[in-house]
């Protein structure tokens, strides 16, 4: 549902193509098991899509509710930054299960942050944790860790707010060069530092709802 920077169909290269079908309804994209959707499929390449309130609110109830999604563990919908109408769209048209905030430790991704974990609070959608992206970056050189944005931490207003702490995604040149090629890097290096992070992360969201919900979380 990132409406204006669609960037699944750069990330994942598909081993199945979007169709559109007869009855005007879409099968979605799949690659490494993961079936997808992105308004990215629908526009040119390079076209930007300027749209008001009304069309994004229309595209993102085609991109859910006229796809095939067929039998699902878990479906989830990117957003962008901040608080609107796509937002909105989602917390009043879908039962949601809950929302994952991702922010970089710096005092102005946090203030954003904020404002779209207050946006769900007020419209009744669970918080499941926060994630701090871009955390550190290590030097190929020296192989230290460098906190780029210096020392405010996500995990801290995490505390502070009564919200889990998911985990830490750091800047990665592995995962950098990764996405060119289209295949996640949790499926071309699996045991590699930054792929147990994501799955760290994936894990305990899993678990989070199955808590949540009293259902057992899919592997």
């Amino acid at each position: 549902a990132d409406i204006y920077g669609p960037s699944a169909p750069i990330l994942l290269k598909p081993e199945k193509n979007v169709t559109t079908n007869a009855d005007q309804t879409i099968s979605p994209a799949e690659a490494c098991g993961v079936r997808y959707m992105s308004m990215g499929f629908l526009a040119q390449n390079d076209a930007p899509l300027i749209w008001r309130g009304p069309m994004a609110h229309k595209a993102v109830q085609q991109c859910m509710f006229d796809t095939k999604w067929g039998q699902l563990d878990y479906l989830l919908v990117d957003l962008p930054p901040g608080t609107g109408d796509v937002h909105l769209t989602i917390a009043q048209t879908v039962r949601v299960s809950g929302a994952v905030i991702v922010s970089t430790p710096q005092d102005l991704g946090l203030t954003i942050s904020k404002k779209t974990l207050r946006m769900f609070e007020k419209t009744d959608v669970p918080i499941l944790g926060m994630i701090e992206n871009m955390s550190y970056f290590i030097c190929d050189h020296c192989d230290e860790k460098h906190h780029l944005f210096g020392d405010v931490s996500v995990e801290s207003d995490a505390a502070e707010m009564g919200m889990p702490f998911l985990g830490r995604i750091g800047i990665n040149s592995d995962l950098v060069r990764q996405t060119k090629t289209g295949i996640p890097i949790c499926e071309s290096e699996p045991d590699s530092g930054i792929s147990r992070d994501f799955h760290s992360i994936a894990s305990k969201i899993a678990k989070r709802i199955s808590v949540m919900y009293h259902q057992p979380a899919a592997a």
